[in-house]
């Protein structure tokens, strides 16, 4: 595979390290380091970031689903404003897109809006989920790397692909080099929510995953160098 465009998913809790919450400084510029390195070859980057360094919103009872959901679209548009800076810092020119206006913070998405953006060369934070409750940052990302057209969707997890169960607790896992999304919804293998993974299978969308932690594993996959799962749509 050689990208032309792709759409990059990063968990919030990846980007918090071991301190579970906020952020680890050291992982997100290293991140921004592997996405320059592409980003100066040519390809074009979009990033969708969980919020969950900020608010689990699934795990609260306190308050309804529709305004936890709220909260978690807000904790992706922070963590999209921080990690934007640091890649402007890194040397690279950023801008955030919401479904909904956020002030002068970021601007409203639109498909004409986003693609100017990619043709100037920057990296296009996608914030805020698909702007309504009850659908997570997989189904935004599965949504927005639909409507932009992405070669494919990377997910940088933390662990080093898909497996036919979980590695963290069964030694004996098997992992796939390649694997269909109708596979994956089948056997439950939960690399993305069922919705997102509609989404991706009813429109030819394929994925890859891979670790975080792996050296150089973003900037690899970004030109088409994938050391872990290839989701076939």
């Amino acid at each position: 595979m050689n990208p032309r465009r792709v759409l990059l998913k990063l968990s919030g809790e990846a980007l918090a390290g071991a301190n579970k919450t906020g952020f680890d400084e050291a992982t997100v510029k290293e991140v921004a380091r592997q996405v320059k390195i592409s980003v100066d070859a040519g390809v074009e980057v979009g990033i969708v970031i969980g919020g969950g360094n900020f608010w689990r919103g699934r795990t609260s009872d306190a308050i309804d689903r529709p305004k936890a959901d709220q909260i978690g679209m807000l904790a992706t548009i922070m963590n999209c404003i921080y990690v934007s800076e640091i890649f402007r810092n890194a040397g690279m020119s950023t801008q955030i897109l919401t479904p909904f206006e956020c002030g002068s913070m970021t601007e409203l998405f639109s498909k004409d809006r986003a693609n100017r953006y990619f043709d100037e060369g920057k990296v296009v934070f996608f914030a805020g989920g698909t702007g309504h409750p009850y659908f997570s940052t997989d189904t935004g990302i599965a949504l927005r790397a639909i409507e932009m057209e992405a070669d494919y969707i990377l997910l940088a997890k933390s662990i080093d692909g898909v497996y036919d169960s979980d590695p963290k607790t069964n030694p004996n896992a098997v992992k796939y080099e390649k694997i269909s999304i109708q596979e994956v919804i089948e056997k439950q293998l939960g690399v993305i929510d069922l919705t997102a993974s509609i989404m991706c299978m009813e429109n030819k969308m394929p994925l890859a995953v891979f670790s975080l932690n792996e050296k150089d594993g973003i900037a690899n996959a970004m030109q088409g160098k994938i050391n872990g799962t290839i989701v076939t749509a």
